[in-house]
């Protein structure tokens, strides 16, 4: 179960972890809490130079669709390497970028797909919310975007402004002007006091009133962006019926439609992507993590009738990675023709049981919820007093023990939404059900 990927060892420094430490940024997040040197990697499971073995199920954020090293993406990679082909192109033409293109949007909707344009973008998928910020007021001269509580669009100044995380922004003077927050349907926590079918109708009813009230004191927006499932904010997946409000509340106000699709793009919920749940079309899809294979790359996929930009009005000197693409076809192919989108909705059905399973034993859990193979749980004070709803108040101090346990159980996991309460399950695709049933023992070992 948890033999070695590698047994002829890693020749480094004993003081490695001690050396990237003392020298690297204090901005570091994850490896605060992994005080160990990874080395290697084999699907569903990594190794770290000591020998032990974990059970990946933060797979870089989401990135690592098909898990560490899967053969149909080194394969690609190396006989792209061997054929001489290029490895940085801006924005020429490659065969490299044809495949990649051919591949996406045989992927897209095909509604979405029939009129999409697609700007490649710098190697993250904060510089694809930029460049949809950029768009988007360029095409309708507008100046003002609204974003959600608890949305995470990333790190650069304009896509951090659009994040709700204040301890990011807090100590960061002049993020980008005319941004206002919309609440999003978080039942376990409702803002409105609600939840359910009644949350539902009054969170729509607010979005409503704002984009129509001559004295909301908010100006027509260029945009609303939104995750259907939010990530960062601690796995909230939206309602199917909220989404479909929205997007018929912006479509008859001609308000754009973002739908950031970062974390959660090319299976991961059990859908291509996250917004399918629904049933809708968005006018813009960010797209970065899994599209590109494990390697950098990212995109805003938007409808033909915004694409008003003139030459070089968004750029990037790596917005042509040929391994990007050259990976994320293979990555997107592999999808396609081995079901992993439909296996994701059945081994989320089969993980979400487990996780409901185990929390029913538990108290510290205070809600269980996800889609696919996108989970999360909220850890709460037990003997804490319950709100309106009957919910414990948040224990982030506890969720970093419970992650740290998981670590030394060897599962590799991550934590996220309000005070860091949430822990975070992201499994590669390719994680099998022996799998699962060892990351729920694992878990629930963690615990005790």
């Amino acid at each position: 179960m948890d033999s070695p990927i590698r047994t002829d060892g890693l020749v480094i420094g004993d003081d490695a972890y001690a050396f990237v430490r003392a020298r690297e940024s204090s901005a570091r997040t994850y490896a605060n809490d992994v005080d160990r040197v990874l080395g290697y990697g084999r699907l569903a499971r990594v190794q770290d130079t000591d020998g032990r073995v974990y059970l990946d199920c933060l797979s870089a954020a989401g990135t690592l669709a098909l898990g560490h090293n899967h053969p149909a993406v080194d394969t690609a990679v190396r006989e792209y390497l061997d054929s001489g082909g290029l490895q940085q192109a801006l924005d020429l033409t490659t065969p490299a970028k044809y495949r990649f293109l051919r591949t996406l949007y045989r992927l897209l909707p095909a509604g979405f797909a029939a009129t999409a344009k697609v700007q490649f973008c710098g190697p993250s998928g904060a510089d694809a919310t930029e460049a949809a910020v950029k768009l988007f007021k360029s095409a309708t001269g507008r100046r003002t975007v609204l974003a959600f509580h608890g949305a995470y669009h990333g790190m650069t100044a304009g896509a951090l402004s659009l994040t709700g995380n204040l301890r990011a922004k807090e100590r960061v003077a002049s993020l980008m002007p005319d941004v206002h927050f919309l609440p999003y349907p978080y039942d376990y926590r409702c803002p409105f006091g609600l939840g359910g079918a009644q949350a539902t109708r009054a969170g729509l009813r607010y979005i409503e009133s704002v984009l129509t009230d001559p004295e909301s004191g908010i100006t027509k927006p260029a945009a609303i962006i939104i995750e259907a499932v939010q990530g960062e904010g601690g796995v909230i997946p939206a309602p199917p019926e909220w989404l479909r409000g929205l997007r018929e509340i912006t479509a008859r106000l001609d308000v754009p439609l973002i739908v950031d699709e970062i974390q959660t793009g090319f299976g991961r919920t059990g859908h291509m992507f996250a917004f399918e749940h629904a049933g809708i079309e968005p006018d813009a899809v960010l797209l970065s993590k899994a599209v590109g294979g494990g390697y950098p790359l990212s995109l805003v996929a938007y409808h033909e009738r915004y694409d008003g930009w003139r030459p070089g009005s968004h750029a990037g000197t790596f917005r042509g990675n040929q391994l990007g693409m050259v990976a994320g076809a293979a990555t997107m192919a592999f999808i396609e023709s081995n079901g992993l989108v439909e296996q994701a909705a059945v081994k989320g059905e089969l993980l979400g049981s487990l996780l409901r399973a185990i929390a029913a034993r538990r108290p510290e859990i205070g809600d269980v919820r996800g889609r696919g193979l996108m989970w999360g749980l909220e850890i709460v004070d037990p003997d804490g007093p319950v709100d309106a709803l009957g919910s414990r108040p948040p224990d982030g101090v506890r969720a970093r023990e419970l992650k740290r346990r998981c670590l030394d159980n060897g599962l590799l996991i991550e934590s996220g939404g309000r005070h860091g309460a949430v822990l975070r399950l992201l499994p590669p695709l390719v994680i099998t059900e022996e799998e699962i049933a060892e990351l729920g023992e694992k878990l629930d070992r963690s615990f005790d």
